[in-house]
């Protein structure tokens, strides 16, 4: 170890994620003494691509990635019918557009893409901050200080700990008691393929039958186009799952996708399904009223709702990172420090973070498990009415340019 662990300075992140990393890269950049904890050998991100939103593009511009041409997709957004009818378009911002300097409002990239470009910036801050191969086992909170104990016997003591370590997180489970994990009936299949040049590289569909959903956007990885692609079904955790063969798999996609029509059912024939594409069975937890106890602190889904129904979960796990560090301005973690801190971070996190994924879990609700009678009605409504606009610019958009306009330290100019 060549980095310095000053009494009052000292940060253990657990979880080498993007919400780990970004903490790390945030506490580092505020003068921080930080060691990034990963049970892995190498840290890896899981999954296709991902929509970023323009708050973490400029997040992650403050830390010094190239968010230039070669970064990412810039994406305009639209809810779409199976026959391909549009039922929402979510509309650019210009104040916000104008304040971060960045156009448009979702961008599309390979997850691995997006965290390399940030594990690149940790390495270059501390070439030491990352600790791998050891897995956290438990905690002790003196009030003075926090000694985290790993699975490999070894031990570091600290003034902060951050749980990044995920849905099923050690350190979460240590402070806020069991998750209350529960199965949402609800499985996703994740993919991504190289590029088809025939279609629009500017516009992404999240389309909805009367119980599936067949999704998806351009993206770029390592400066290349692409597009992720996704299917929503119908699941629970005694629901079978097809046999775990390419050929299987693929005959299963094949089949949610029929009675769509449009670009989503032309994916399928570009993907490498033994290599590009990801299944996940959802599980959801109770919102949290705290992230923080004591000298603890946690990021992304070691505390949020976790529904990655919106594919906007990485994203908001960056952003934590980035208002954690902050929300300590440079000080030394003593006491009053901490719990100044961690009011602030509270203040800016919780209720938003819970808002935005129950709103995605709503949705989720109503798309996939409505009745058949009801179904039926939601989807003239919504075909024939501006409703599902109105909601989600309301409970999505509003709050999410809100919070743009706030984070004044990162504007480029005044909106």
């Amino acid at each position: 170890m060549t980095q310095s662990w000053r009494k009052g300075r000292r940060v253990a992140v657990i979880g080498a994620g993007p919400g780990g990393v970004s903490t790390a890269i945030a506490m580092l950049k505020a003068g921080y003494d930080v060691r990034l904890y990963e049970r892995n050998p190498a840290p890896k991100p899981l999954g296709g691509a991902v929509l970023l939103s323009v708050p973490v593009l400029a997040v992650l511009r403050h830390y010094g990635v190239d968010i230039g041409d070669s970064f990412g997709q810039k994406v305009r957004t639209e809810f779409r019918n199976p026959k391909g009818q549009v039922r929402v378009r979510l509309g650019f911002n210009a104040a916000v557009e104008r304040a971060m300097g960045i156009e448009g409002w979702h961008y599309g990239i390979l997850r691995s893409s997006a965290f390399e470009r940030m594990m690149d910036i940790l390495t270059r801050l501390d070439p030491d901050c990352l600790q791998a191969g050891q897995a956290f086992q438990s905690y002790e909170d003196t009030g003075d200080e926090i000694v985290v104990r790993f699975d490999s016997g070894s031990t570091v003591t600290a003034d902060l700990v951050v749980g990044a370590d995920g849905i099923r997180s050690g350190v979460s489970r240590q402070a806020f008691g069991d998750p209350g994990l529960f199965h949402v009936g609800l499985r996703v299949w994740l993919a991504w393929c190289e590029d088809i040049p025939d279609l629009p590289k500017d516009v992404g569909a999240l389309a909805h039958g009367r119980t599936v959903q067949a999704s998806y956007f351009p993206m770029k990885h390592d400066g290349k186009p692409g597009f992720e692609w996704w299917i929503v079904e119908k699941s629970g955790e005694s629901a079978p799952a097809p046999p775990d063969t390419p050929q299987a798999v693929e005959a299963h996609l094949r089949a949610l996708l029929r009675g769509f029509s449009g670009p989503v059912t032309r994916f399928i024939d570009h993907t490498d399904v033994a290599r590009q594409v990801f299944r996940w069975e959802i599980y959801n937890r109770p919102s949290l009223p705290h992230y923080t106890r004591g000298r603890v602190a946690c990021v992304g889904d070691a505390v949020h709702p976790v529904s990655p129904y919106a594919a906007y979960g990485m994203g908001m796990a960056i952003e934590d990172g980035y208002f954690l560090a902050r929300s300590f301005e440079g000080r030394d973690l003593d006491p009053a420090v901490l719990a100044a801190g961690f009011a602030r971070y509270e203040a800016e996190r919780v209720a938003y973070c819970n808002h935005q994924v129950e709103f995605a879990r709503k949705l989720g609700n109503q798309f996939h498990h409505a009745p058949a009678p009801v179904a039926w009605l939601r989807d003239q409504i919504f075909d024939r009415t501006g409703i599902l606009q109105r909601l989600i610019e309301k409970d999505y958009l509003a709050d999410a340019e809100k919070m743009s306009m706030q984070l004044r330290e990162l504007h480029v100019a005044q909106a």
